[in-house]
């Protein structure tokens, strides 16, 4: 029914147009976030990037990573798989009252 009025859903995908968008993107969604909206947020990058792409970067299957960014509880060390193949580094820092 929305299609009839010309609008349709929004994917922030579309408008991650580079890594330092991407970077800022996780950042926040990781600083002001749930722990689920990070995977999401992780998800849409995936998705940004390329899910075929990731896979081969991560050895992780094409199956397997679409189960891992829909999930809400992924393993720490899958993340990290993620975030290295996308070239991603979390940093901790001492937060600053």
């Amino acid at each position: 029914m929305v299609e009839n009025y010309g609008i349709t859903d929004f994917d922030t995908a579309e408008y991650l147009e580079n890594d330092e968008l991407i970077a800022l993107y996780l950042a926040e969604t990781l600083r002001t976030g749930t722990d689920e909206e990070f995977i999401q947020a992780l998800n849409t990058v995936a998705r940004t990037k390329g899910m075929n792409e990731l896979a081969q970067k991560t050895g992780i299957g094409r199956e397997s990573l679409y189960q891992t960014l829909s999930s809400s509880k992924p393993r720490f060390e899958t993340v990290q798989k993620i975030l290295k193949g996308l070239n991603i580094e979390l940093v901790p820092r001492i937060k600053t009252a």
